[in-house]
């Protein structure tokens, strides 16, 4: 499992608003699932934008915090195509010029977990990785899903 740290409000679309592209600067060779770490820092400017408050971005939620794991995802694919000045169909969250993560099955975890992250995708402790493995599995029994 890996994780990559994303800065507020992004990492909260990802999460709760349907934000299936993470935009990098480099590609990935890594297929898998990932960790979704709100970062320290915030995108103040982004906040405001019209596709963002369609998101749901609510800075009162517990997902909106900085600092913390705030879901998991799969890490499916990355789309280059717009890097080389070509054109993709990787939606609107997706930015020309950069490297699209395609992300699926996203989950928000129940509650944040504060962590460290670094920039980057980066290989969490496997304590954290314990402690968000029990959290998902007790919700899904909770909730009666497999």
């Amino acid at each position: 499992m890996q994780a990559i740290s994303v800065q507020q409000p992004w990492a909260f679309t990802i999460a709760r608003g349907g934000k299936t592209v993470s935009n990098q600067p480099l590609p990935t060779a890594y297929r898998g699932p990932l960790l979704i770490h709100a970062s320290m820092r915030v995108d103040l400017k982004a906040c405001d934008s019209p596709l963002i408050q369609a998101a749901g971005w609510d800075p009162r939620d517990p997902l909106a915090t900085i600092g913390a794991v705030i879901a998991m995802a799969d890490l499916d694919g990355v789309c280059s195509a717009t890097v080389a000045g070509g054109a993709c169909d990787c939606g609107p969250w997706s930015t020309p010029g950069m490297h699209h993560w395609r992300l699926a099955g996203v989950r928000a975890l129940p509650r944040p977990i504060v962590a460290l992250g670094r920039p980057g995708l980066w290989e969490p402790k496997p304590t954290l990785i314990q402690v968000v493995t029990t959290m998902v599995t007790t919700a899904a029994a909770l909730d009666g899903t497999p």
